[in-house]
Parts: structure tokens; C-alpha cells; sequence
């Protein structure tokens, strides 16, 4: 009998529009992508919806703030949303949003059905009414003095000063925070759902949802709680004028609080993502609905939005699973959109630190069951111990020996059974966690087993084995890379940019789950580097100052920079009193340095790494983006030249020390599109240039800035390199030439 899978629908909280998403919003967009990505590649029909929650009080305000209609801001805020989303590699089937016409035809039709139901009941309130705006006020939009500490900005929902919820009607000296007119309270009348009819509806499906959807443990407690302590009828419209239209006689000026559309976004979007949306929406038997929240939106998704769904009496497809997390905090605080404070979307791709890295640490600590603070400490450690020192140091070490040693080449043939079977029992756990959305205790194991394939390694002792016993050394490393393939096919949830490229060392693009544990074919490894680089102290450090505070006093930190900056150019501006080439000799070191190793950039395709032997007692790193001119081959073993004190740069997560000169065509259509490294095979390693009539200087020069360096223009003339019409020479006399660029500029 042949047992049908059920489709997996997944759902992530929609991010609300009228700001940008920090890290901590950003977990559970993230959390859904690693289960919709690994439902996929396990063989479920899968279909992940997310999108933007747009209307609602938040939202006119802000507009108001900006000077911009509500619809106009979330344009703007929907696509930087949607770009932040593509930068982290997010899998939306679709990503949408609340303020379109399918989701006003969905809620509307959705509250008439609930009221011809009976759930529906009617409360007439006072509220404070701006007769200058000649409208009422939500809370937010009245001002004045707090009751509790006297602080003349609180707002009517609370007070920022001494943290006090409030009423509006509570405050002194009330005024409209839009024209500053005192408002008056008027009566108005609105909708409410009524719980407390619908509770025994929701007792029903709760007690049978939670244990067999197998609910977050908060999830279960505060869903509890709620019902505990008594449901009470809540509002369902508001007086505002960006929301759905009520479809009630009465209320035509009124409109649907958000917090009652907005969870029925999930069924609108899935309507624009498939014409086929209500065999998901509709198909209780065959179709399990797993949602992916933060705790603070528990009560939305478990009483609120279920108890209308109920109360239709349709055949609904309902929340299964609840994954919901505790909160992540920042530094010893809190990450807050309102404040400013942490790290938010678009200041993550700033940094250089590919995403994958940043959809690791956030899964490998994601908070499911207590709250986690980021620190750059934190993330620094765990990226260089485990994710460098222990998955790609395996990848890095098995691959490489691979490729020296057997030419890349391993024939089929035996494996070692025993690490099979390990392998097999780990893969196990990591489904079985998977199936439950136990995210990072999935990825956990898999780094467990990733380190006792680098133990099987280091037992192993390849490097003599292979002289010893060819034959068990081909065996140990045809089942390290096929452990590796595994490993490329389980991390593709977490970091799918590196699963592609690990997976495309082996020509096993597109393998899914149900490739694991099937090993012992032929293994072919081709070029292979580095998965990621590592993060220094330094860049670190540079990063935690740059993203401390609030979003207002960095831009404020960086304007005082950027003046700064201005005054100081003067300091590397040339002094007229000097010419070139004795300015140059004062600020410069150029100094012969043989590479001796070279290898690619994880985060540039045009970016080289180059070790350099410069005669100092440490090899030195610089980066170049001579990708596109020269193999690593056409570059082993040279000398070049090399601006050896030009100042420390990070490339994207790598620090450079200094850089390599080259020619380039005066005549190139683009800017750098020519490239001539100039190579000095004929002079020693350490040997220092510099313009002729000119010696090496008594004292050990500071660091250059590139500003100052490249105000001062070194050229080749019939080949010769030099700077202000003299040779660059060593100490001996011998110059460095171009073969290629006879006539043209060189930096």
C-alpha cells in the first residue's frame, strides 16, 4: 500500500511594512525557508507564503510622519523588504502582501460568513475624536502628559518615559499628534468577534491540534493561558481610513482592525501564488498548514485567527504545526524597530560577511526554547570554530588530498561499513528533527557529524596510509567524500549558496534527501575552494563599534566622520614645495614578494587570495581582483611587485597587506578592463624599488593611504616602469618592465 504524502503548507509571520526588519524579525522568515527548502528536497508538494502586512494604524501614522500616502510608504518598504529577503536567499514561492484586492474579496467574505454565524456582536464606546482632522483617534495618534511620571510626549498607548501602558482618555492635556488640536470624546460604535461563543469550537480542535501537530511548548502555555484566564470579545474595527472596507450597513466609514486581516494575508497571498489556492486552504485531509512565528504573536495564530476560521463552519485547513520562537536580543539588550537598535536587513549585507554566515549562526543558536543574545563575540566564535574549523576544514582537507594525491579520482568500490552505518543513524536524527521543525538541534548534528568525519581523518593518518596501504586510503577517503556529499545535500536548507558550490566540487548538483546514505560510486573531485574565510578580531571589533547605539546615532556617527574625513583630506593632498619622486620616495615601499600560494576568494568571483613570501619573517595576504586575466597557475611562484605599506584593507571578510602593481591599455574602453601583473622573476625576494637617484630610506615608513598613493602616478614608458619621468630601480640598478602595456599607467 502505497502511503500518499501530505502537501506541506508553510507560512512565515508577515513582517509589517512601515519598517525595515532587523535580525530578530528576520528568524522567522528564516526558519520557514529551512523547512519549506528541506520539505522540497525530502519529496513533500510545498508551497511557502509570505508577505507584508500593510495596513492598520502604524502605517497611516507613519505616512503622516513622512508626507507620503499609506500607499506610497508601503510601495517603498515592500521593496526594500523583498530585497533584503533575496539578499538572505529566502525560497518564497511567493512573497506578497495585505493591501490588494484578493485580500479585501477574502476578509470580507470571510467576516460576512462569521457574522450570518452569530459570532459577531456590536459595543458602542467612547473615543477621542480630532474635530479639526474630523476623525477618531487612534491610540497612537494622541499626545500629552503622562498621569504616572509627567512627561509631556507620552503617547495614548503608552508612555516611553516610564514604560506605563495607557488609555488615551488617561492623559493630560491631551492633543492630536497630526495638527495639535485638543480632542473631544465622542460615542462610536464597533464590531466585535465573539470568543468566549467560540471557545468550546476552539477547546475541540485545540486539544487535538497541539498534541498531534506536536506545538512549540510556549506555544501550548500561552494558547492555555489565554483560555484560561477568559476569553473576551475584541474589537474588529477601527476608525481609520487605510484598512478594508467594512461590508456593514453602518459602517462604511469604519474598517477592519489589522490584527483581524492580517493573519488571512496567508490565504490571500497563496491565492495570488497558485490559482489552485483552495485545495491548500480547503483540504484538511491532505494538506498539513505548519506556521513559523515569534512568541509575541502566539495568541494571533492559535485562538484569534483559528476561531474564525471555526466560526465560518467551512472545512478549513488549520494550523498544525506551531513553530514559535523565544526572542533574540542584541548586546545585553533588546533589537527594536521603534529605537533603532541592532542590526537590521539592510545593514547586513554592508558588512562583506556573506549571508550564508549570517543563516548559520542564526539557526545554529535559534532561540526555541529560551531567549539568545547576539554578540559579535559570539558570532565570531562560532563561525571560526564550527562552521570553518570543523565543516570546511573537512571539506578543505579531504578534497585537497583527494585532488594531490589521486588526481581527483577514486574508482567505486568498498567504504568503510561501520562509518556508513554511523553516518545512516546520524542522517536519521537530522530527518526525524527536520520533520518536527527542530531546526538547530538538526543543524547541531549534522556539525557532529561532520566532526567525527574530520576524527575518521585524523585516525586515519592518510598522508602516511597512502604509501603504506594505497588501497585503505582510497577506501577512507571514498567514504570521507561521500560523507561530504551528504553533508552538501543536509546544509542545503541552512546555507544553500554553499551546498551549491560544495555539491558542484563533485558535479552532484540538484541531489535531494533522498540520495543520503547511498554510497560507493566513482568519486570525481574537481577545482576545489575554500567554503568561507575567517573573521578577524579586527573586522570584528570594526563591525561591533559600527553597530552600536541606535540607527540614529550611527547616522549621526557617520556624518561626524564623513566631516571629519573632510578636514583631514588636506593630509593627503601633494605638497607643491616636492616633486613626485621625492614625495614618493618619502611615503612609498614597494618591495619584490614571490607568491606562494593562490587560491579564490569565497565571496568574489574576480577575487584572488595570494600568500606572498616578502623576505619579513611572516608571509603576508593581500587580495586581488585578477580572477579574470590570470590562472592560479599563470601565478605560482612569481615575484611581483608590491605596495608593501600601502594601509590594511578588508575584501570581503579578508584583510589585505598591501597590493600588487600592474600595467593597464591607456586606450581600455572601461575602466579596469586591461591587466598586465608586472612580474620580476630577475630580482631577488625583498628587494626594494625606488626612483632612480633615490635610496632606500633610513627609517621604516607608516602605512600610505591609497588616496595619497595614487596621487602619485607610476607609469610605464617603451616598457620601463617609472614615477616622475625616473627608473624604479633596486639598489643595484635593475628596473622592472612591462612586456604587454609599453606606454600607460600602472597601479
Amino acid at each position: 500500500m502505497i502511503v500518499r504524502m501530505k502537501k506541506r503548507l508553510v507560512t512565515s509571520a508577515l513582517p509589517y511594512v512601515n519598517n525595515i526588519p532587523h535580525l530578530g524579525n528576520l528568524l522567522q522568515v528564516l526558519s520557514a525557508d529551512v523547512f519549506a527548502r528541506y520539505c522540497r528536497s525530502n519529496g513533500y508538494e510545498t508551497l511557502y507564503i509570505c508577505g507584508t502586512d500593510e495596513y492598520g494604524t502604524a502605517t497611516e501614522t507613519r505616512a503622516l510622519q513622512e508626507h507620503v500616502s499609506p500607499r506610497e510608504l508601503c510601495d517603498h518598504y515592500h521593496k526594500i523588504h523583498e530585497d533584503i529577503y533575496k539578499w538572505f536567499g529566502i525560497s518564497f514561492d511567493y512573497f506578497g502582501r495585505t493591501s490588494t484586492p484578493k485580500q479585501t474579496e477574502i476578509v470580507q467574505d470571510i467576516f460576512r460568513k462569521v457574522y450570518d454565524a452569530g459570532y459577531i456582536t456590536e459595543h458602542e464606546q467612547e473615543q477621542l475624536y480630532c474635530p479639526h482632522c474630523q476623525r477618531f483617534l487612534a491610540d497612537r495618534l494622541v499626545e500629552g502628559t503622562c498621569p504616572h511620571c509627567g512627561w509631556e510626549k507620552a503617547r495614548g498607548d503608552q508612555c516611553d518615559n516610564c514604560q506605563t501602558l495607557l488609555d488615551p482618555t488617561e492623559l493630560i492635556n491631551p492633543r492630536c499628534s497630526v495638527c495639535g488640536t485638543k480632542p473631544e470624546l465622542r460615542k462610536t460604535k464597533h464590531l466585535y468577534i465573539n470568543l468566549p461563543k467560540a471557545l468550546p469550537l476552539l477547546e475541540a480542535w485545540m486539544d487535538k491540534a497541539s498534541s498531534e501537530g506536536f506545538w512549540a511548548n510556549n506555544a501550548i502555555q500561552v494558547t492555555k493561558s489565554w483560555i484560561r484566564d477568559g476569553l473576551k470579545e475584541r474589537a474588529i474595527t477601527r476608525d481609520l481610513k487605510w484598512g478594508i472596507p467594512v461590508p456593514l450597513k453602518g459602517y462604511e466609514d469604519k474598517v477592519f482592525y489589522v490584527w483581524f486581516d492580517a493573519p488571512i494575508g496567508y490565504v490571500s497571498i497563496s491565492a495570488y501564488a497558485t490559482e489552485a489556492w483552495k485545495d491548500w486552504w480547503f483540504d484538511p485531509e491532505n494538506t498539513e498548514l505548519f506556521q513559523f512565528i515569534g512568541k509575541d504573536n502566539i495568541p494571533f495564530h492559535t485562538v484569534i485567527f483559528p476561531s474564525c476560521q471555526l466560526a465560518t463552519g467551512e472545512h478549513w485547513t488549520m494550523l498544525h504545526h506551531m513553530s514559535s520562537t523565544e526572542y533574540l536580543n542584541y548586546e545585553g539588550g533588546k533589537f527594536s524597530k521603534s529605537n533603532g537598535i541592532g542590526i537590521f536587513g539592510n545593514d547586513v549585507e554592508s558588512t562583506g560577511i556573506p549571508a550564508d554566515v549570517w543563516r548559520f549562526y542564526l539557526y545554529y543558536n535559534r532561540p526555541e526554547t529560551s531567549d539568545f543574545t547576539f554578540t559579535w563575540q559570539d558570532f565570531q566564535e562560532k563561525v571560526n570554530k564550527e562552521l570553518i574549523g570543523n565543516l570546511s576544514n573537512l571539506v578543505n582537507r579531504t578534497l585537497t588530498f583527494t585532488k594531490k594525491f589521486l588526481d581527483g579520482h577514486i574508482d567505486a568500490g568498498a567504504v568503510d561499513e561501520t562509518f556508513l552505518e554511523t553516518a545512516k543513524k546520524y542522517e536519521a536524527a537530522i530527518t526525524a528533527s527536520l520533520e518536527r521543525a527542530d531546526e538547530r538541534d538538526a543543524l547541531r548534528t549534522i556539525l557532529e557529524l561532520s566532526s567525527a568525519g574530520n576524527k575518521l581523518f585524523q585516525d586515519s593518518e592518510p598522508w602516511k596510509l597512502r604509501t603504506t596501504d594505497p588501497e585503505q586510503a582510497r577506501k577512507m577517503l571514498r567514504t570521507l567524500n561521500w560523507l561530504i556529499r551528504d553533508l552538501g545535500i543536509m546544509i542545503e536548507p541552512y546555507m544553500p549558496a554553499t551546498s551549491e558550490r560544495l555539491l558542484a566540487f563533485f558535479s552532484q548538483g540538484g541531489k535531494k534527501w533522498d540520495a543520503l546514505g547511498q554510497w560507493g560510486g566513482e568519486v570525481n573531485v574537481g577545482e576545489v575552494s575554500l567554503l568561507f574565510s575567517r573573521l578577524e578580531d579586527d573586522q570584528i571589533k570594526t563591525l561591533k563599534e559600527r553597530f552600536s547605539g541606535s540607527q540614529k546615532e550611527r547616522e549621526a556617527k557617520q556624518e561626524a566622520e564623513q566631516n571629519a574625513a573632510k578636514e583631514k583630506k588636506e593630509e593627503t593632498m601633494l605638497d607643491t614645495t616636492k616633486s613626485i619622486a621625492e614625495q614618493f620616495s618619502e611615503h612609498v615601499v614597494l618591495k619584490i614578494a614571490q607568491i606562494t600560494h593562490v587560491e579564490k576568494h569565497p565571496g568574489g568571483d574576480k577575487l584572488y587570495i595570494l600568500t606572498l613570501d616578502t623576505g619579513e619573517e611572516e608571509s603576508r595576504t593581500i587580495v586581488s581582483s585578477i580572477v579574470p586575466y590570470y590562472t592560479a597557475e599563470e601565478l605560482q611562484d612569481k615575484h611581483i611587485v608590491l605596495v608593501s605599506n600601502l594601509k590594511p584593507a578588508n575584501f570581503r571578510g579578508v584583510k589585505s597587506c598591501g597590493m600588487l602593481l600592474a600595467a593597464s591599455d591607456p586606450h581600455e574602453a572601461q575602466p579596469h578592463s586591461t591587466c598586465e601583473v608586472l612580474f620580476a622573476d630577475d630580482l631577488p625576494v625583498g628587494t626594494v624599488l625606488e626612483p632612480e637617484g633615490f635610496g632606500e630610506p633610513a627609517e621604516k615608513l607608516c602605512y600610505v593611504k591609497p588616496e595619497l598613493f595614487f596621487s602619485l602616478p607610476i607609469t610605464t614608458k617603451d616598457g620601463v616602469v617609472m614615477v616622475d619621468g625616473r627608473n624604479l630601480v633596486s639598489k643595484d640598478g635593475k628596473t622592472v618592465t612591462a612586456k604587454k602595456y609599453l606606454n600607460g599607467p600602472v597601479g
